[in-house]
Order: C-alpha cells, then structure tokens, then sequence
C-alpha cells in the first residue's frame, strides 16, 4: 500500500518529526510505501511534496490561527480567512494525494494542536469530500494546552481537531490522551502507540567526533555536563533544570540545550538566559550545532543529537507536561542518569514499568540534590541503572512494539 503522511513540519529535531521517521521506517519494513508532504521537509529526500503554505509559521496561517484564540479579535473575520486559506490548501494537497496515488493518508498531528487551523480545516474536508481513508497520529491535543483553552471559533475545532468521520481512525500516544479523546469528543483510540527507539541496536560508542564537542562548543573536556534535549518552549520546565546544576555546587558544570526556541517566541529563551545568569549557571544553547546527522557546515562540526547523548553526565528532562517524552525514551537508550517531573503521563504511562530516574514533582529539594550528588560519582550504581533501564526500554518500548502495533493496526 503506498501511504502518504502528511504535515505542518516534517523535519528538525521536534518530537513529532522525529516519531514520524520511525513510523515510516516501520511501515517500510512493513512492506508498505511512503510518501511525504508538509510545510517544512529534509532536503535531501525526494520522495516529498514541499507546499510551504502548510507550514504553522506560514504568515496568514500564523496570523489567523493567533487570532482564532484571541478574545479580542472578530469571529467572522477569523472564520472567513480560515475558510480562504483551507481553500487554497485543499487543491494543493489534493493534487498530492492524486500524483503519489495516495491509498491511505496519516496526519500526523495536524489534527491535534491547532497551531495550524487552515491545514486541520483542509485535510479533514479534503478527507472527508473524497473518503479517504485516514489515521490521525495525535502527539498534543488542543486541550492539553492552555494558551489553547479559550477559542473564539469553537466550530472550526470541533470540525476538524480531530475530525469525526467515518474514513478517520485517531491514534493517541498514551492513555491518558486516548481517555480524554474518548471523553471530550466521543471519539474512540483505534491504537494507543507510545514512542519507540531501537532497542535491537546497542547504542553507538563515543568517537572522536562525539569527543570533540565540548571543545568546539567551548566546554572543559572533565567538566560535568547536564544535558536539555528539547525545544525551548514553557512546559519543558527548563527553569528547574538550571536550579538544580546551580545547586550542586559545581561552579564548572555546563547545562546544554541541544533544540530549538522560536516555536512559541523567544520571550521564554531570554526568562531562562536570566536565571542562569542570576543563578551563576553556565546555560549554553547550541541548537545551531544539533542535526538529525552529523556534517560539516563550513569550518564548524554538527553533531547528531546522538552524539550530545554520548558526551552528557546527566539528561535533565524537568517537563511540565509532555505526550509522552522522546527525551526519556532516548535517555533509556543511551544508558543516561535523567532527572525527570512527574509529569501525568509519566505518572500513568510509564512510571509504572520501573525505570529506575531521579524523579522530581515540581521542585529541585535538597533530597534530589544529595541523590544527584551521590549518583553521579557512583559508575557501579550508574552502570547498574542503565542496565535495568535498558531491558525494560527493550521490552516496552522498541520498534518491535512498534511494529506489532502498526501491523495490527494496519490489518
């Protein structure tokens, strides 16, 4: 069957991109064909249809989908120039679907988190005028978040955040998405699909490409290294991550966040820049210098995210709230202590499996201090931990789960 996967960015080191190439590499070995479309995409394939009015920070659609939550704003006008910017869309994306024939199409997200309401309007009347049949991959949805609480075109969500149609099966992260979906809109999870990583792979070694970070980035070779593998955006909770490397006492400790800022503004990057400054904390932000894959861009090295793994002492992953979180998946993988929020879909989800973290609710006490502080130091506790940590990722969280799910799915 040849599948098309559909939405607003498909590229970078986002969650969502990142989920998306691990289902397509199973719906590969699946037997299956993939095509992809979306605002944004990796260059190097060419197996895509880049249409950069699907993009979430395409001018009018970040215009509008602003101002579908802003009080102040007038209904009708927010509705009409959806309308006007879904139109444009459908025959694009139509066309797409008809090149590529396109035998069953997976949004992914985009009928989720309305940063992107044209494309949600568009896809769910272009699905629902031809019967595609459809599966919408959900990571965020609207009620998750509260900049989203208050909409002033409430319509235009229920049509399409996520649509209710007869072609459209809903896949939701963890439970207590798939719950609330059920809850809210009546809808049922056809599947509950948590991340994946490849747990029948042991992880890479550390090289001299990994090793040569901390000097081209400007950091002692010996020096601890707390790494932030995710966007800047306010849930992260990065704030917390700063407090605890300033309260361990370690005046040559870098704390690194390896993701973009600018998804929700810059604001949020600059609140961080002063506490770190406040509180006496090296933060660097290199966003610039993390890649899907390593290269070279000019004189300077990008490394792999992979490789921020290799080289980190700890993964800070203090998020408010999250679907599910690659970070924590990722820090099974590669065997890394994590300081980890108990989240509600940690709580739910994942906590009870086992994995042996440094768990935090909402605070650095002198408790989490003194654990990290005795952790780090300890190389027989550490290796004992990301052994146990491993087989339970191996077990619950591989892409041979992945695969099982989406075949039945599928089926």
């Amino acid at each position: 069957m040849r599948i098309g996967l559909v939405s607003t960015r498909l590229a970078g080191v986002d969650g969502v991109s990142f989920e998306v190439a691990k289902w397509e590499l199973m719906l590969n070995r699946l037997g299956h064909e993939t095509r992809l479309c979306a605002g944004e995409l990796s260059p190097e394939r060419m197996d895509q249809r880049l249409i950069p009015q699907m993009h979430f920070k395409h001018p009018p659609a970040q215009a509008v989908s602003a101002a579908a939550f802003d009080p102040g704003a007038d209904p009708d006008e927010v509705r009409a120039e959806v309308q006007r910017l879904a139109a444009e869309l459908i025959p694009k994306v139509g066309a797409w679907l008809d090149d590529e024939g396109i035998e069953l199409l997976i949004v992914e997200n985009a009928w989720a988190i309305p940063m992107q309401i044209p494309l949600g309007v568009a896809l769910a009347r272009l699905v629902g005028e031809r019967q595609v049949p459809a599966i919408g991959h959900h990571h965020d949805y609207a009620w998750e978040r509260e900049r989203f609480a208050t909409c002033i075109v409430p319509d235009l969500l229920d049509e399409a955040f996520p649509p209710d149609l007869p072609t459209v099966r809903h896949v939701s992260i963890n439970g207590v998405a798939a719950a609330d979906l059920e809850r809210r809109r009546g809808l049922a999870s056809a599947a509950i699909i948590p991340n994946a990583y490849d747990f029948g792979v042991p992880p890479a070694e550390r090289d001299d490409y990994s090793r040569s970070m901390r000097a081209e980035l400007g950091m002692g070779s010996h020096n601890r290294l707390f790494v932030q593998p995710t966007r800047v955006v306010p849930r992260k909770g990065i704030e917390l991550a700063i407090q605890l490397v300033s309260r361990l006492g370690d005046p040559h400790a870098h704390l690194m966040i390896t993701s973009p800022a600018g998804d929700e503004g810059m604001e949020y990057m600059a609140q961080l820049h002063m506490v770190a400054d406040r509180l006496g904390v090296d933060l660097r932000y290199a966003a610039d210098r993390f890649a899907h894959q390593r290269y070279h861009h000019g004189p300077k090295r990008i490394y792999a995210l992979s490789d921020a793994y290799l080289e980190a002492d700890m993964i800070t992953f203090p998020s408010l709230y999250e679907g599910f979180g690659n970070a924590l998946v990722e820090s099974v993988y590669f065997g890394k202590p994590l300081l980890v929020n108990r989240y509600s879909v940690y709580e739910t989800d994942i906590r009870p499996l086992g994995f042996r973290f440094i768990e935090i609710e909402g605070a650095i006490t002198d408790e989490v201090v003194d654990e990290v502080n005795a952790l780090l130091p300890d190389q027989d506790l550490r290796a004992a931990n990301a052994k146990h940590n491993f087989e339970l990722g191996r077990q619950h969280l591989s892409y041979e789960m992945l695969e099982s799910r989406l075949r039945a799915l599928l089926s």
